[in-house]
Parts: structure tokens; sequence; C-alpha cells
């Protein structure tokens, strides 16, 4: 029998979900992931087209104007999440009972925390000596952070594995958003108002998800504030508020420093190319998260399987990213030039660099999930720490010499280094650095194909 077909880690996920599919609690999570893949594939299209669109109407120094502000806010909105989404959801879990004192207080905790990051923006802002329309785009993106407090309910569907109601209100404000964006370009609309419409999509799901709490026979208002659970809470999340505002410096910092060291129109192209660029990530996150427990099982187990099923899931994760990666390059002045026009055709150039960080993004997400199944958190902290230092250096030094070519350039050399290099320098993960080294050169793929 053909070594390959009996060892496809592929061929025994399938098989298991033919096995799986059978069952009542299988479906119920199939059905529930399937509407979080087609929330987020039609978020990835509307991001696309519409966004292009957007890019066309505002140009590149209004459009650069714009995701500076979005960048800006999104290093302070780090902070208000307070690390609390991942654990709440567990504490629902354990303590169903206790639903209205978890989330009334999660609910607290994170409307206390936007209040914090509007007056914080306020601060910035005055101090930095932005002009007034980028205060107030900043400030009115930031109001978003209120809204979004109202997500402890989508932590609520979680729990109870309903994401359809969440999937709903994302796609209804999907769908306004993009018909609000089409009209402001068809009424030539000012660009504080493409800033507005970020908020107002956060209304419109912060409504959508009440909306649906209260149809399941819930109610907001019989949520109850407990001093003692928050305390609970924080001492929980305290480590991951550290981990998130790190995570989004590490990808917001790039633009911002763009935006300050070079003007708004280079932002504006570099912006339009990291769009496409990142627009399949989330490709790897449902990949790892479907995969991953087939070989926590194998753990579990002590299967002799599980090192290769780790080492199959990187080749899997390198396999797709060159798939992406490699038309790409060689089809990205096409891509811009179809999408945004000629007056950015300077991200093209950028484009076909900032693709190729997609493979150790890739391998990081997959590790990272592995780190965790190891208890080795503190690893994956101090790694994605040396990410951001990294890109922060080299973009003080690159971007003043290449421009935006030196901050795609930087993005790449950051992600090989916290997503592979860093492996090399701690015992636990060096056999992790080599498994990565087999896939990157796609050794055991090319085995495979000769055994056939």
């Amino acid at each position: 029998m053909n070594t390959f077909v009996e060892n496809a880690f592929v061929l025994k996920i399938i098989d298991s979900f033919k096995s799986l599919y059978e069952k009542e609690g299988f479906k119920k999570y199939f059905k529930n992931t399937s509407w979080l893949f087609l929330e987020k594939g039609l978020r990835l299209i509307s991001g696309i087209v519409v966004g292009a669109l957007v890019a066309r109407f505002l140009g590149p120094e209004k459009f650069g104007m714009l995701n500076y502000a979005m960048s800006f806010v999104g290093l302070f909105l780090a902070f208000s999440t307070l690390g609390l989404d991942s654990i709440v959801v567990r504490e629902l879990v354990k303590s169903p009972s206790d639903q209205k004192i978890i989330l009334g207080t999660a609910f607290r905790l994170k409307i206390m925390a936007a209040f914090v990051v509007l007056l914080a923006l306020l601060l910035s802002c005055y101090l930095m000596q932005e002009e007034l329309v980028l205060t107030l785009m900043i400030l009115v993106i930031g109001v978003s952070a209120i809204f979004q407090s109202f997500n402890v309910i989508d932590f609520y569907f979680q729990s109870t594995v309903q994401s359809k109601y969440v999937v709903y209100s994302n796609i209804i404000s999907l769908s306004i958003s993009a018909i609000i964006k089409l009209l402001l370009i068809f009424w030539n609309a000012n660009l504080f108002y493409f800033a507005a419409v970020f908020t107002f999509d956060l209304f419109i799901v912060a409504i959508g998800l009440v909306y649906h709490y209260i149809k399941s026979g819930n109610s907001i208002f019989k949520w109850e504030y407990s001093k003692q659970k928050a305390q609970e809470l924080m001492a929980y999340s305290w480590p991951l508020i550290l981990a998130s505002v790190v995570v989004t410096i590490y990808m917001k910092i790039d633009q911002i420093m763009i935006n300050e060291m070079l003007s708004s129109e280079a932002n504006g192209n570099y912006a339009a190319a990291v769009r496409i660029s990142e627009a399949w990530y989330f490709i790897p996150m449902v990949l790892s998260s479907s995969l991953f427990p087939a070989i926590l099982n194998a753990k579990e187990r002590k299967d002799s399987s599980y090192l290769s099923r780790m080492q199959q899931l990187y080749d899997f994760m390198v396999i797709v990213s060159l798939a992406i990666a490699i038309p790409v390059t060689f089809l990205g002045d096409w891509i811009i030039q179809f999408l945004y026009g000629s007056e950015y055709i300077e991200s093209a150039k950028v484009l076909v660099i900032h693709i190729w960080a997609g493979i150790f993004v890739s391998l990081g997400i997959a590790s990272s999930s592995w780190l965790i199944s190891e208890n080795l958190q503190r690893i994956s902290m101090l790694r994605t720490s040396l990410g951001a230092v990294v890109n922060i250096l080299l973009n003080f030094w690159l971007i003043p010499k290449y421009g935006i070519i030196g901050a795609s350039l930087t993005t790449l050399v950051s992600q090989i280094t916290a997503a592979w290099l860093f492996d090399l320098f701690y015992k636990q993960t060096r056999d992790t650095f080599v498994m990565k080294l087999k896939s990157l050169f796609l050794i055991n793929t090319f085995k495979r194909i000769i055994k056939l």
C-alpha cells in the first residue's frame, strides 16, 4: 500500500470528519465554525472590493491619513480589551449559572477602559499637536471602544456555541457599511465621514448583539457588577493585556512610523499593499484551529505520531502560503493596477515583498498553538516582544533609506526573526526550529512526491 497515502495527515483528518459528522455534538461545533468562516469570507471580499473603491476615491494621501488614524487608535484599543476575551468565555463555560455577574462585571470593566482610552487619545493628540481634522478622526474612531464593550455578548454566544447570532450581526453591519461607503463615494463626501463609518459599524454590531441576546431570553438590565469577580478576571487577564498591546504594536507601528517619517501619501501606498497582503491571514488561523485538536489528541495518547503531525501541519502551512505568495509575486503590478489604479503603483513593490511575510505568519500561528500545548506561554510572549523590537529598530533604519520598501523589508525580517530564528536560541524550541526549517525547504513534501 502506498506509504504516502497511509501517512497523509489531511486524509486522516477527512476520515475523522466523516465518522464524526454523524454525531450531534460534532455537527453543533461544525455548524458554529462554518458560520464564523462564512463571515470572515464575506469580510475578505468586502474589504478588498469596497476597500479598493474607497482607496481609489480618496487617493494615496487621504487614504494614508485614514489608515494612520485607524492604526494610531488601534494601539490604544488593544488596551481597552483588557485581555478579557478568552478569559470571559472560559468563565462562562465553567460557571454558566454566573452569567449575569460575569457579563456585567466584564462589561463595566470594558466601559471604564474605553473612557480611559478616549482620554489617552485626546491627550496624545494634544501633545503631538495633530491637525484638527486628524484629531477629530482619531477621536471619532476612538469612540468605537465604547461599542466594543458590548462584545461581551459575543463571548456569551461563543460559550454556548451559538456564533451564528454574532455572524448575523456582523453580516448586517458589513452590508450597511459597504452601502454607506459606496454612498459616501457617490456624494463625494469628506474624509471625516469615512472614519466615522468605522465606529458606526461597531455601533450596528452592538445593536445586533443586544437584539439577539434579548431575543434568546436574556436581558442586559439584569447584569450585575461584582468587585470580587472584577479582581478575579483582572488577575487572570493582566498578562494578556501586555501581550495584546505588544502584538498590536508589532502589527500597527509600521504605518504610524511611515506617516510620521515620510508622508500620508507614502502611508496610503503602503496601506493599500498591506490590506491585500494580510487579507488572507484568517486562513492559517482557521487551519490551525481545525487541525490542532487532532495533534493534541495524539499527544494525550502519547502517540508517536504527535511530532510527525506537527511537522505535517508546518508543511501544510508553508504549502498554502507559497500557493498565495508565488502568484502574487508575479501578478503584483497587475493586482494593484486592477484594484487601486495607477495612483497606487508604488504599492506593487511593497506587495511583492510583504506577501512573503505570510509564510512566517502562518508558521508563527501554528507554533503558537504548540507553545500553549507545551505550557510555554512565556516563550510565546518573549518571541512576540522580540519581533516588535526588531520591527521598530529596523523601521528607524530602513524607512529613511528605502521608504515604504524598507518598511516592507522590516516586516519580513521581523516575522522571520520572531516566528523562526527565535526558536534556535531556546532548548525547548530548538526541535521546532529544525521542523520549520524542513518545512521551509519543502524537504518532507519532496520526499512524499518521490514516494508517489
